[in-house]
Parts: C-alpha cells; sequence; structure tokens
C-alpha cells in the first residue's frame, strides 16, 4: 500500500527496490503479505504477482480484497477474483477479505449472494480463508461478525485509536468468537513514527526503557494477546530492518504499567493537538479535481501536533503543486463517500488553506 514510488506518482512502484525489500522480508520470516485491488492506482497487485514468482509465492501467506464498493452483483465478485487471481498469478488466495466494510456497501454485498459467493470460491480451490477489513462504527462491525463464519477480519488499531470504528472491543469480541484479529495502521499511517516535539519526547523520555515512537507503537499493538497479524507497510530498508528487530522482541503482555502509563500520556497530549483523524489511506483518492486531499491533512496535523507552521506551510506550498491544492475542491463530495474515517473533507480542506497556504 505504501511502497516505493516513483517521482511521488503513488501509480509508478519502484518496482527494483519494492521487490528486493518484499524479499528482503520474506528471507528473514515475514509470510503474510497484504495487498488490494486498488492499492497503487491498481498496480500493487500487478506488482506483486511478478515479485512472488517463483519459490517466495509458496513462502507466504498471500492475501487480497474484493473492492465491495465496486459491487452489485454475484457475477461481479466472480468477475473481480478471477481477474485478481491472473493479476497475482496464482490459483489460489490464501486470505480473501471483503474491504473497507461499512453500512452501505455491507448491504450491497448482502443483496449480490456474497456468502454464496464466499462459499462457493472456497469450496472451488480459488481461496482458502475468508475475512474482512472494517471502517465503521461498532454495532455495524457486531452485525458483520455475527453474519457469517469468518476465519478472521481485520481492523484499524494504534494507540490513539482505542476507542474508533472496532476499536479494543470489537479486537476482544472477534477474538472471543475464534475469529482471529489483523491489526492495520499501527502507526496511523505513519504518523506515530514521526520525530516527536519536545514536549512529546518529554513523556516518553519518562518510560523506564528507551524506543523511537514507531516502536513503541507497534510494541502497543503487539501487547494485545488478541492479535494475529499485525500489518506494517515499509519503504525503505531501516524501517525493515527496525520492524523485523522489534517483531523479534516484542511478546504479548509485557509492556509494564509504568510503560502504558507513558504511552497513555503521549496520547492524551497528541489528541490535544491533533486536528483531523485522517489515516492517510487513500480511499479518497483519486480526487476528480487532482486535490492532493491526504497529503493536505497531514501537513494540517503536523502543523497542530508538532507546532512547526514554517515547515508545515512550506511542505503545502512547495511540496503540493497549485493544482493540487484545496482551492481546487469543487464540492463535488465523492471523498466523503468513500472516507473510511468519516471526515468532513470538503470543510477541512477549506480550513487546511486558510492554516497553510
Amino acid at each position: 500500500m505504501r511502497l516505493p514510488i516513483v517521482n511521488g506518482d503513488e501509480g509508478r512502484i519502484e518496482e527494483a527496490e519494492s521487490t528486493r525489500l518484499l524479499h528482503k522480508a520474506i528471507d528473514c520470516g515475514v509470510n503474510y503479505v497484504d495487498t488490494a485491488y486498488p492499492y497503487h492506482n491498481g498496480n500493487s497487485e500487478l506488482w506483486l504477482g511478478r515479485a512472488l514468482q517463483g519459490a517466495y509465492r509458496e513462502r507466504i501467506h498471500l492475501a487480497t480484497k474484493l473492492p465491495s464498493w465496486a459491487i452489485q452483483t454475484r457475477n461481479d465478485c466472480e468477475r473481480y477474483l478471477n481477474e485478481q487471481l491472473q493479476r497475482l498469478k496464482t490459483d489460489c488466495i490464501d486470505f480473501y477479505l471483503l474491504h473497507c466494510l461499512k453500512r452501505d456497501w455491507w448491504e450491497n454485498l448482502k443483496k449480490a449472494d456474497v456468502f454464496g459467493f464466499l462459499d462457493g470460491a472456497i469450496k472451488d480451490g480459488r481461496i482458502r480463508y475468508a475475512g474482512f477489513s472494517f471502517h465503521d462504527e461498532y454495532p455495524v462491525f457486531e452485525e458483520i461478525i455475527n453474519s457469517y463464519p469468518w476465519s478472521f477480519c481485520q481492523i484499524q488499531l494504534n494507540y490513539m485509536d482505542e476507542d474508533v470504528q472496532a476499536g479494543i472491543r470489537g479486537m476482544q469480541y472477534a477474538a472471543s468468537k475464534g475469529i482471529s484479529v489483523i491489526a492495520m495502521e499501527p502507526m496511523r499511517g505513519g504518523n506515530l513514527a514521526k520525530p516527536m516535539s519536545p514536549e512529546m519526547q518529554a513523556i516518553w523520555d519518562q518510560a523506564p526503557i528507551r524506543r523511537s515512537p514507531a516502536e513503541w507503537a507497534l510494541r502497543w499493538v503487539w501487547n494485545h494477546p488478541e492479535i494475529t497479524v499485525v500489518l506494517t507497510s515499509v519503504n525503505l530498508q531501516s524501517q525493515l530492518e527496525n520492524n523485523l528487530a522489534w517483531a523479534d522482541r516484542a511478546v504479548a503482555k509485557a509492556l509494564s504499567p509504568d510503560e502504558l502509563g507513558v504511552i497513555r500520556r503521549v496520547r492524551n497530549k497528541m489528541q490535544e493537538k491533533s486536528k483531523v483523524d485522517c489515516t492517510q489511506c487513500g480511499y479518497c483518492m483519486p480526487c476528480p479535481q487532482g486535490v492532493a486531499i491526504p497529503k493536505i491533512m497531514s501537513f494540517y496535523n503536523d502543523f497542530h501536533i508538532y507546532g512547526d507552521q514554517k515547515g508545515s506551510s512550506t511542505a503545502y506550498n512547495v511540496l503540493i503543486s497549485g493544482e493540487q491544492q484545496a482551492p481546487r475542491c469543487n464540492q463535488c463530495g465523492d471523498c466523503e463517500d468513500v472516507c473510511p474515517q468519516h471526515i468532513p473533507i470538503r470543510e477541512v480542506l477549506q480550513q487546511c488553506h486558510k492554516v497553510l497556504a
């Protein structure tokens, strides 16, 4: 989802470097690889199919996702799955998810006989296990969990989002029913891995052991025994090496009360400063008008969290061209229809431009 790219173009994956990182991860023991139909403007599955050729495909559990928003009939489900098998150059997808479930897409999937589709695809061997990823409120999550004999679910979970979407409550409910839980966004789109302000760092420094913000974020998720897999995106060799080293040392229920208290104080302080609950997932993209929505919100939050007005304004005005800035928004609202965080994007963009321009 966040692979190395060429010249800032999300649709142009830096294939040689991405493949090198993937193979290194697998060689070091990573055995679960997650992609989806729309990632990198539709090119992630295509690249991954090429990168996994040979022995690497046999060494990992491959996960991808049905584009829920595009489904109206069971034939749509069949067509997308068969296309994904071709794109990924495989005859079986190990873990197949209904992507980004929220109320309206869930209702459409039920009308399209998605349960019959999943049963059939498991029976004929095109998929091994059925699950879903989720971005809505808890009552919808519980309804979905209770509707089908899922093998697994994928939820957004990090120390800032204990009570957001499915959250801790959803994690515990799924686990209580024997459903494996995969955690996504453990670093909230990278926001929890960034260098902290002196005020924030002073809180981290109160911990009995020194760790980077990224390691603290991952360890908080790993600390929950209900979690089976934690998804992390890497696009640098150093990120991969760090994640592997931290995973080697992490076990559930290992954080002390003092360490958890430090994380709680950091969360409280960050919640005081953050203005927009954007995880940089990119579901709002591409904008029909070309507005760089996630980047703009990231710089806006950086301004409030880190207090660096010059840096945030420079980033907005230099790294985002005028054709991609907030005034290009024509208020169509397409982005708000697909935003997993239910952000009033049109209103927020106006405020972002007012602050950053």
